[in-house]
């Protein structure tokens, strides 16, 4: 599979759970995105270090690595080979839990057909396992929201970022299409998974939850991620807003 098939796949696979950003018009259908933050979480066959190589074979290479043990997270930056969009993988750390919510997604990740971890299937096909129950997605949303999150999304695409300055408007008129378009700006700046350094403007928003089917029949609304925007500071400097995105007192060394 080649790295634009994958990124169509991961893309599609994200706008089929977020179809308010899938009917916007602000900006063109093929506007560049500056990166799609991957969740997932540190249980074979989808943790980082079974990642990696296949995210490297389609050209990808981590540049940056970022622990918040806050949050219970390791977050890899990984750049493409050319100017197009970059992949924040955030990997939840099963060692954030207390033993019961745990073992309680051990267990369910468990239960992953091998072919949904290959090839295309791999990130691109939602949640690869049963629905669990609403009792054991709010046990866990109460333990982690992001353990949650994954129990009943998969490791997979939970929000995209984009760049006004690429997007080729400023970052408050965007905001503001944006509001009016039903996407209420979060002010806080940890809302999109992991926290975002000050030298971006930068907004999370939270997309209209979505109605889903748990294991036993009953439905409940959910929030299943949502959208980010963001501009530098400095318009100087060199590198990519995306490169700028997480704290620098966060980072530590690739080994």
């Amino acid at each position: 599979m080649q790295r634009e098939e994958f990124l169509q796949q991961l893309w599609l696979d994200y706008i089929h759970h977020h179809p308010d950003v899938g009917m916007l018009r602000l900006w063109p259908t093929d506007a560049p995105v500056e990166y799609l933050t991957l969740l997932t979480l540190d249980q074979s066959p989808f943790a980082e270090q079974d990642l990696l190589p296949t995210l490297g074979h389609l050209g990808y290479r981590p540049v940056h690595r970022y622990a918040m043990a806050d949050r219970g997270l390791l977050v890899s930056l990984l750049a493409p080979p050319d100017d197009g969009t970059w992949l924040v993988l955030a990997e939840l750390q099963l060692s954030s839990l207390s033993r019961e919510p745990r073992n309680m997604l051990t267990a369910l990740v468990s239960h992953t057909h091998p072919q949904d971890t290959r090839g295309k299937n791999l990130l691109c096909r939602g949640r690869p396992w049963a629905m669990p129950s609403w009792e054991l997605y709010s046990l866990l949303y109460e333990a982690h929201p992001l353990a949650g999150w994954i129990a009943v999304m998969g490791p997979s695409v939970h929000h995209a970022g984009f760049d006004c300055e690429r997007l080729g408007h400023r970052f408050d008129k965007l905001d503001a299409a944006l509001a009016a378009a039903g996407l209420a700006g979060s002010e806080d700046r940890h809302h999109g998974v992991f926290p975002v350094s000050p030298l971006l403007q930068y907004r999370f928003y939270p997309t209209c939850s979505q109605r889903l089917a748990f294991a036993d029949g009953d439905e409940h609304r959910i929030g299943l991620g949502g959208l980010a925007l963001m501009q530098k500071r400095l318009s100087s400097d060199h590198e990519r807003a995306v490169e700028l995105l997480l704290p620098h007192h966060t980072r530590c060394e690739i080994t």
